[in-house]
């Protein structure tokens, strides 16, 4: 019989039934579909289940002078890794969900700031792993580790959602895995967009986060917020104690901004100045600002830019693109899309500090600074190595107006940088003309008695 036939025998055993019998048909299949289908299993199960397994629960330990009294008792019943802990030493919770299959780890700074030892506690797994902190930024609250798993093992990664693709009354999801006892799951809606963007160098704060009526419960901060697709769209970060069920987090844009500038060639243990940032997205990834004379810059990588490939391979997303620049000797080839246009630039990657140097700070300030090592904080009477000394003031400078040799540098725009380098980049972030906000410290001598000053001064940069 061919297909034809057995169309019109199809048809005629229909009209032989009759309306009320197509019905009763229908009807039946309905009721059997509904039975093989779980009622149960909606959106927000499903959503559950996919970004579940890369939630995790991450314990800090750290060294402290005082042991509190009450550390024991805690100890007891919330810490469930049921270490050895040292004498003196602090233990922390809080949560983080994987965003690379490499075994990275998106969570706050706050859970992980100062901690001696990270461990790490998968949703599907009750063995403790170590990881590693590999870059933070107290300004965004934004703090990524890495799992130390075997060689070659992979993780369930959860997908980022758009940066603005949020609706204002949408479902989210706040998920965690607080004192490592299992899953922490509360919904809600999204009550509110972040109401104002953040300002250059400021500390993010409730105005910049989402609010969110789905509970963020004790130990949830750096958890994940997502939607009812399984997307992030957000990092759970705060309750407000005066508000009862308001929760916060910070926006998937923010988090996204701060990640690709924490985690840079720059950050990695050899310090290569690359000078460029890419957004943090799915593949084809898009070149989003380039510095001044970088290595970027000078190979002619332009912002909008898209890398295709690099040294021949193609980047599975913004981790393995830094991970592929940090392991390739110093020479970088790009392949990249500008317009419609395909090119290949070669990036010569350099030590950072053979650019951000003590003659940058003199050629940007006009003053030659050293790192204060005990020898000369001795030498110079200073009681600590904390800041820089001004070894020498250029005379045509506008900081020979208020600064001397022997003073201390010790804070570039409020912040402290840990050697030259990094205070070399602070002031290499300000365009010529601007003001850079110096804290200062000096001495007074009467007699044998030393005094100190304290105070701040404003520079054009050069």
């Amino acid at each position: 019989m061919n297909l034809l036939s057995e169309r019109q025998a199809y048809l005629k055993q229909l009209r032989g039934i009759g309306i009320i019998g197509v019905w009763l048909v229908l009807l039946a299949f309905s009721i059997s579909s509904r039975a093989e289908t779980d009622v149960r299993r909606d959106a927000t199960v499903e959503a559950i289940e996919q970004v579940m397994p890369s939630v995790v629960n991450i314990a800090t330990e750290t060294i402290i002078n005082v042991r509190d009294p009450f550390e024991d008792m805690l100890r007891q019943f919330f810490d469930p890794y049921h270490r050895k802990q040292a004498p003196n030493s602090q233990l922390s919770l809080g949560s983080g969900v994987i965003i690379d299959e490499e075994g990275y780890i998106l969570t706050n700074d706050h859970v992980v700031r100062r901690a001696d030892k990270i461990s790490v506690k998968l949703y599907t797994n009750d063995v403790p792993y170590e990881a590693k902190l590999i870059a933070s930024n107290p300004k965004s609250d934004v703090a990524l580790l890495k799992l130390q798993g075997k060689p070659g093992e992979r993780f369930a990664a959860v997908k980022f959602g758009k940066d603005d693709d949020l609706l204002l009354g949408e479902t989210v999801l706040a998920l965690g895995n607080p004192f490592g006892l299992g899953a922490s799951v509360s919904r809600g809606i999204l009550s509110s967009k972040s109401r104002s963007a953040p300002k250059e160098d400021t500390q993010l704060d409730v105005p910049n986060w989402l609010q969110t009526d789905a509970s963020i419960n004790p130990g949830n901060s750096g958890g994940p917020l997502i939607n009812l697709r399984g997307e992030l769209i957000g990092m759970n970060v705060a309750i407000l104690s005066a508000a009862h069920g308001i929760g916060f987090a910070i926006p998937i844009k923010h988090v996204s901004q701060a990640l690709s500038e924490i985690y840079t060639p720059e950050s990695s243990g050899k310090s290569l100045w690359f000078g460029a940032r890419v957004k943090v997205s799915a593949p084809p990834l898009t070149v989003t600002s380039v510095q001044p004379q970088s290595p970027a810059d000078k190979a002619g990588l332009k912002p909008g830019d898209t890398i295709l490939q690099v040294n021949g391979k193609s980047p599975k997303g913004f981790i393995d693109f830094n991970e592929q620049l940090v392991n390739a000797k110093q020479d970088v080839s790009l392949a990249i899309q500008r317009n419609s246009e395909r090119r290949k630039v070669t990036v010569h990657l350099v030590p950072e500090k053979t650019f951000f140097n003590a003659d940058l700070i003199q050629q940007l300030t006009g003053l030659q600074l050293q790192e204060l090592t005990p020898q000369l904080a001795r030498a110079f009477g200073w009681n600590s190595t904390e800041g820089f000394l001004i070894a020498g003031v250029d005379d045509n400078s506008s900081a020979a107006q208020s600064l001397q040799p022997g003073f201390l540098i010790t804070a570039i725009n409020g912040q402290t940088p840990s050697d030259l380098t990094a205070a070399a980049k602070l002031l290499y972030a300000h365009k010529k003309g601007e003001k850079a906000q110096l804290g200062v410290m000096a001495q007074q001598r009467r007699g044998n008695f030393i005094s100190y000053r304290q105070g701040t001064v404003e520079i054009p940069l050069r």
